[in-house]
This record gives C-alpha cells, structure tokens and sequence, in this order.
C-alpha cells in the first residue's frame, strides 16, 4: 500500500510518501510545498492545488491521510491552515481517492506510543521506521510523514481487528 501523508499549511505544505509491504514501511518521497507570503491567497491556494494534485498523479498513493487542524491562539493563523486543509481535500476527493484524518494526538500515539510525545521524539521514530540516515528536513515533511506512517499503522489495526 502507498500512503501519501500531508501536514497542510499556507506557507508550507508538507508531503510524505510510503510504501508499506508485509508489515514494513519504506520510504518513498517527502518534500514540501512552498508559497511566498506576498503572494495573493488565492494564488497560493492554487499552487498547493496544481502541485499536490502533480504529485497525485506522478507517485499514484492507494490512500491519503491528513493531519487534522489542531488549537490555534492565533485565529488568523488557524483560518490560513484550514483554507489550505480545504483545497487539500478537494484536491484529493477529485483525484478519487479515498481521504483519512488524523489529530496530533493520533499520530503522535501511532508512530510513538505516547500521545504527548515531543516533536523531536515523533521525528527521531520517523527516521527509525523508515531506516533514514537522518531525520527528515523541514519539520513539516518530517510531519507529513508522521501521518504516512500513522495510516499505515491505523490500517493494519483495523485489518487485524476484522480478522483480514
């Protein structure tokens, strides 16, 4: 199964790709993408729309999970996430495919086994799951891949409760 993890956001969109065969997760892609802060909102939110909709189509995931909008203090800020969280899902929905949700509090327990986990404590997991030499760079493709690897996990479970 390849699962495409994403930490959506305005100026930076994380993405991560994972392939998971017979109980192993390997590591396809992760990256990010990027929009100026002078650029209009509407134009950014297309961008993140045509280049996660390129990615789509050029790795072709089975599933896509989503890191869900968590507190904000900062209203502006959350309203900015949640656009892009929007037209991350549209973006997936048109594409067929099916979309998964996860809060921190999920992946943080899923690819760590402590829901309060530290950041660095999720990361320093990532890269031993995946066998990296390092720890993913920036922070939110490192996160995207977090959620990656939280669907596989989340999945596998629900196989095994089922009996499949």
């Amino acid at each position: 199964m390849r699962v495409l993890g994403i930490d959506p956001g305005t100026a930076i969109t994380g993405y991560g790709l994972v392939d998971s065969h017979a109980g192993r997760e390997a590591l396809v892609s992760y990256g990010t993408i990027t929009t100026p802060s002078d650029m209009e909102m509407a134009l950014r939110l297309y961008r993140i729309n045509k280049e996660l909709s390129h990615i789509i189509d050029y790795f072709k995931p089975e599933s896509v999970a989503v890191e869900q909008i968590f507190y904000h203090r900062n209203a502006k800020t959350a309203i900015s996430v949640a656009q892009a969280r929007g037209v991350v899902l549209c973006t997936v929905a048109a594409s067929g495919l099916t979309v998964a949700e996860y809060t921190p509090l999920e992946v943080k327990q899923a690819v760590v086994g402590y829901g309060n986990a530290e950041k660095k404590q999720v990361q320093i997991m990532v890269k031993n799951i995946l066998n990296l030499d390092h720890i993913p760079k920036p922070d939110d493709a490192a996160d995207a891949l977090a959620v990656a690897i939280c669907h596989v996990h989340s999945a596998r479970c629900k196989y095994f409760f089922r009996g499949e």
